[in-house]
């Protein structure tokens, strides 16, 4: 269902838990990121209505669970701040042609890649940490998560002619993003 070639390293988790503060910072970031790229695109497709809708809608409920991490966050008594992002969404927006429609096309799926990604790191970290508040947040937001994957990848599939295609691309992005994980990270982030 998620599309992913490579399943999250147990490593991952162990590092995720040993520092949740820094975790949760890069998850606030990562949800505030995803609404702007849904307005994004909104606003670089006009022409194209169908996407903004479901953007729309998806832009709104990434910016309700930025608010909801921040509630954690807070709680915590820690405070949102700057971070150096991983490199993980960087290098896969690098591998998105740069003519039309294919740049569209390899957007949406570079998003519902992120997106699955996300689904299965809550759902390990659900599991994982000590905390029910942080387990009630991650397994909560499960669903959304893979909610999100499918709707970009619909999107990504009608800008494409046909689900075929767009499935054939994202077996490529996909393959490529299990590369990009298994480079080493500086730190731990929700995708590192």
């Amino acid at each position: 269902m998620l599309n992913l070639a490579a399943d999250t390293d147990p490593r991952w988790v162990e590092q995720a838990v040993a520092d949740l503060g820094e975790l949760l910072l890069d998850h606030a970031h990562c949800e505030r990121k995803a609404a702007g790229l849904a307005v994004r695109l909104m606003f670089r497709y006009p022409d194209l209505g169908y996407l903004h809708e479901p953007l729309s809608r998806l832009a709104r409920e990434e910016l309700a669970h930025y608010e909801e991490v921040l509630r954690v966050i807070e709680a915590r008594g820690e405070v949102i701040r700057r971070q150096k992002p991983s490199a993980y969404a960087g290098r896969l927006m690098k591998e998105i042609r740069s003519h039309e429609p294919e740049r569209l096309i390899d957007t949406l799926l570079v998003a519902a890649i992120i997106e699955a990604r996300s689904c299965e790191r809550f759902k390990l970290l659900a599991a994982a940490v000590e905390d029910a508040n942080l387990a009630k947040l991650y397994s909560g937001l499960l669903a959304s998560e893979a909610r999100h994957h499918n709707v970009y990848f619909d999107l990504a599939a009608r800008a494409a002619g046909g689900g075929d295609i767009a499935r054939g691309r994202l077996l490529e992005l996909s393959a490529l993003e299990a590369q990009i994980l298994s480079a080493p990270a500086a730190g731990v982030r929700m995708h590192s």
